[in-house]
């Protein structure tokens, strides 16, 4: 017999004190039907009693378990039994071409985070990528020494962009980017070896396709916040292959296109180069770094299916992320999770076409919410996962979520506020000039599928 020993995506600087972490790992179904396997053992258990792991076939993503940990190891019968409950999930499509790839990495001042990631990104298994790291509106030349001293690669650039804010650190990468594609991601995940090949699968469901989303599992689970957090955003459980176009609506999103959080989020997605400069790359009014704090990622998604092009959210293009890990710092992510929604809710009430179609999505959406007779959860996306109930309860620790998650909602009604200020102040698109006769599916060009849209 020979035994199956699995290893974290993110390691840990130090064994958890909380009851309830969960080692994180990934394995494959195929490896589990082995008859010679003997025990799944996992390696630096030290303070984890139970696992989850996210199950693939290959490529394909089946999706999540949890099972006790015991000895630092876990029953081979019991996965099996749980692996056997999951649905098969579809073999991502094989691209007959496999585009060229810029991966941008953007970032502020967190070199020890960038270090892991950076690390992650040199390892993927894809024939052709570049890298360009942007060191945004920098207080030191730390993320710089980093890359050129550790990162001596032909395939990295580093690139500085002065100016605060996501969207502007993305627009720098976006212009300079060579590949055909260009995927976006941020300092604080660890990307599978099979990122890239994923991507270029979604891209694969048709010429209309512009964006693509993946899966953005938790890389730790060692703290009742990051448990919380997890427990409450979808886009890291997000099994499910699903391809969106505008003329296509979804019966399950009666709000389509401005669905949050069903297209998944800023840490793992990849846009068509030409077509995104095109489209003006990302909106400066948005992004962390900037008043409004978020919102940058709903906006693009949004604008490339407004826009007429679809969207693909492909689950085996895998980033791992570190969740934020204690109180203080889920307070400041909550915050601009709010502001950032405000504003882009604003934007949205503010165009006409994009109001109307919101106002003609919203008696579906209020039928849909009527029949939940529930109030959906905090963090702005997601609903309750049932996996929430089996980590153990703090009264405290609940006590300042649910303060959390009410300073949240007083977050959001900032957002118009801190929009229009950021209008005010000249924030918005790249401003590329669009060149004759390239209008079609451009805001603002002669065929704006928003106004056509039903």
């Amino acid at each position: 017999m020979t035994d199956l020993h699995l290893v974290r995506p993110m390691a840990g600087s130090s064994a958890p004190t909380w009851e309830g972490a969960l080692w994180i790992g990934a394995i494959d179904a195929d490896d589990l039907a082995r008859p010679d396997l003997g025990d799944v053992v996992l390696t630096d258990p030290e303070g984890h009693r139970g696992a989850r792991l996210l199950v693939r076939r290959g490529r394909s993503v089946l999706g999540f378990v949890d099972a006790p940990v015991v000895d630092g190891r876990v029953s081979v019968d019991l996965l099996r039994s749980e692996v056997a409950s999951l649905p098969e999930a579809l073999t991502p499509v094989e691209p007959i071409h496999l585009p060229t790839a810029t991966v941008v990495l953007c970032t502020r001042d967190r070199a020890d985070h960038l270090r892991g990631a950076l690390r992650s990104v040199l390892r993927l298994d894809y024939p052709s990528f570049d890298v360009i790291v942007v060191d945004n509106a920098a207080a030191t030349d730390e993320t710089r020494d980093l890359v050129r001293t550790e990162f001596d690669d032909p395939r990295v650039r580093y690139l500085e962009e002065p100016v605060p804010g996501l969207s502007s650190a993305r627009n720098a990468g976006l212009a300079a980017a060579t590949g055909e594609i260009v995927a976006f991601t941020d300092d604080d995940v660890i990307v599978d070896d099979q990122w890239l090949h994923g991507l270029a699968a979604g891209f694969a469901h048709g010429e209309d396709v512009v964006c693509v989303s993946g899966l953005v599992p938790s890389g730790e689970l060692r703290t009742p916040v990051q448990r919380f957090f997890d427990d409450r955003v979808s886009w890291s459980r997000n099994v499910s292959t699903r391809v969106f176009r505008l003329a296509e609506p979804p019966a399950d999103l009666p709000l389509f296109p401005f669905s949050v959080g069903a297209f998944g989020t800023g840490a793992n997605f990849a846009l068509r180069r030409r077509p995104a400069v095109l489209l003006g790359g990302f909106d400066t009014a948005f992004g962390v770094g900037t008043p409004t704090g978020g919102g940058e990622d709903l906006d693009v998604f949004t604008r490339v299916l407004l826009a007429g092009h679809a969207l693909v959210v492909e689950p085996s293009a895998l980033v791992w992320h570190r969740h934020r890990s204690d109180l203080a710092a889920l307070r400041l992510q909550a915050t601009g999770y709010g502001t950032g929604l405000g504003a882009w809710l604003t934007k949205i009430a503010l165009d006409p076409a994009s109001l109307r179609l919101a106002l003609r999505r919203a008696p579906g959406a209020i039928r849909v919410l009527a029949a939940k007779r529930r109030v959906d959860a905090p963090m702005g996306e997601g609903t309750e996962s049932p996996r929430a109930s089996s980590a153990p309860r703090d009264v405290d620790l609940d006590r300042e979520i649910a303060r959390t998650a009410r300073h949240e909602l007083v977050s959001v009604a900032r957002g118009p506020l801190l929009y229009l200020r950021q209008r005010r102040r000249g924030a918005g698109l790249m401003g590329h000039r669009v060149p004759a006769g390239e209008t079609q599916g451009v805001p603002g060009g002669s065929s704006s599928v928003a106004e056509r849209a039903r």
